[in-house]
């Protein structure tokens, strides 16, 4: 029997029982991790208010074994709030539905439990705090962290050199599957040809160039948008559910 601790971002939660909750979080040091809360469901758990979807917390684990990912699943014993993320999120429509996608996001990236995936953690935390701030428009928010999920991955998309060959940009083709903008010569089938300033603002994105991306017209804004969710979709084989409920600017 052994404890654990770490911090992480509740992901998401699902009821078990009367009065329990299954947590899903995405930690710093042990990746995903699915664990047991008792008794947050009551009114009177002060316990429970601090395990919602968007915050970050410092948790204590009780397990059964050498590790937290073991026959069974941990208990949550202990946890401290470090930012509550979902204060300035869940009551905006743009910025829940934002917010939402990231935590899926994040889940798909990390798929498997007990694997630790700092990058992905640090970057959840860093979008999270960008989206609850209200600095930036909550779709360009979750662009910026779907492109560098993306990145990662291992699937960083090429916005100005040609994806296959390397020429230099700018090039006019789009293809989610030849990884981003290519050239004439490397255009396949299926290739679009977007705006340069839809190609210049997930440029901006991907590198973090806020002016740029804060001063984009909305056209292409969501120009941008389909074309990270094709290629997300591509390399996910599969969409996110939450992102039909983004709501566009």
């Amino acid at each position: 029997m052994s404890l654990f601790r770490d911090d992480g971002v509740v992901l998401r939660t699902q009821k078990l029982g009367e009065a329990d909750r299954i947590i899903t979080l995405l930690t710093r040091g042990h990746g995903r991790v699915r664990a047991v809360a008792r008794g947050v469901r009551r009114t009177k758990s002060k316990f429970g208010a601090r395990l919602e979807p968007f915050s970050h917390v410092d948790i204590q684990f009780f397990a059964r074994g050498s590790d937290l990912i073991g026959r069974g699943l941990p208990l949550c014993t202990q946890t401290e709030t470090i930012a509550p993320y979902g204060r300035n999120i869940v009551d905006d429509y743009a910025r829940y539905t934002a917010g939402t996608a990231m935590l899926e996001t994040a889940e798909r990236f990390t798929d498997h439990e007990g694997e630790p995936n700092v990058q992905q953690y640090l970057l959840l935390i860093g979008g999270l705090r960008t989206l609850a701030a209200g600095e930036h428009a909550p779709a360009l928010v979750l662009d910026a962290f779907l492109l560098r999920s993306l990145a990662v991955g291992g699937y960083a998309p090429s916005f100005d050199a040609c994806a296959q060959c390397g020429m230099p940009g700018p090039n006019r083709f789009f293809s989610v599957a030849a990884g981003g903008v290519v050239c004439a010569d490397c255009r396949r089938p299926g290739s679009v040809v977007p705006s340069s300033e839809a190609l210049r603002l997930l440029g901006a994105l991907l590198t973090g160039d806020w002016a740029t991306a804060d001063a984009a017209e909305a056209r292409h804004v969501r120009e941008g948008s389909g074309l990270v969710s094709a290629y997300l979709h591509w390399h996910l084989e599969r969409g996110l559910r939450s992102l039909r409920y983004v709501e566009k600017t």
